[in-house]
């Protein structure tokens, strides 16, 4: 039995395709435009427009890659609107960077506390 006889299914799910654009200011970031498109290439006007932000931000451990939706309707609203759902993005990273090492802080294991699953001889 092969290495690949074990492997997940690997499919393109063909009722969720979209043409992806880019955008950048070479400076601050890049924006995508998913447009929804059929299994011919042609638009999908059933399903709506994504436009999804990427920048990064230097933080001490280095550069942090951020992704993330912004809700509006047009190119226009998603340049104007760039700065906005990028610093809601920020925001929720740290929070969520915050709650894992809450997370991690809680899950040390110190010999001789009451709490301690590690049991001395």
């Amino acid at each position: 039995m092969s290495q690949m006889d074990n492997s997940p299914e690997i499919a393109m799910d063909a009722n969720a395709l979209s043409r992806e654009e880019v955008y950048t200011d070479s400076r601050v970031g890049t924006i995508r435009v998913m447009t929804p498109v059929t299994i011919d290439g042609e638009v999908d006007s059933n399903r709506t427009i994504q436009f999804v932000g990427s920048t990064q931000v230097m933080t001490p451990g280095g550069a942090l890659p951020l992704s993330f939706e912004i809700e509006t309707d047009s190119l226009e609203g998603a340049v104007a609107g760039f700065g906005d759902a990028a610093k809601l993005a920020v925001e929720r990273t740290m929070e969520e960077l915050k709650e894992m090492q809450r997370q991690q802080a809680s899950s040390i294991v110190v010999p001789g506390r009451d709490n301690s699953k590690i049991q001395m001889p």
